[in-house]
């Protein structure tokens, strides 16, 4: 497969977060390809754990994108 070469350094982070979400997007399409690495599964039995005893709080995706680019925005 041919390399893609995208002028990245040319786009503001906002452009990258959206480039990034709509990769995420289409991969998550094809989700029986994908397969996690082993050490994954025990982060997220580490977070589970922190959630579980009130170590760690969670929010919606709208609510995180939200957050990423309000910290983003000052480029």
């Amino acid at each position: 497969m041919e390399r893609v070469d995208l002028p990245l350094s040319k786009l503001t982070l906002a452009q990258k977060l959206d480039l990034m979400e709509a990769i995420w997007d289409d991969l998550t399409k094809h989700g029986e390809i994908l397969e996690s690495p082993d050490w994954h599964e025990q982060i997220l039995e580490d977070r589970e754990a922190a959630l579980a005893a009130g170590n760690a709080s969670v929010s919606g995706w709208e609510e995180a994108k939200d957050r990423i680019r309000g910290k983003a925005s000052c480029e």
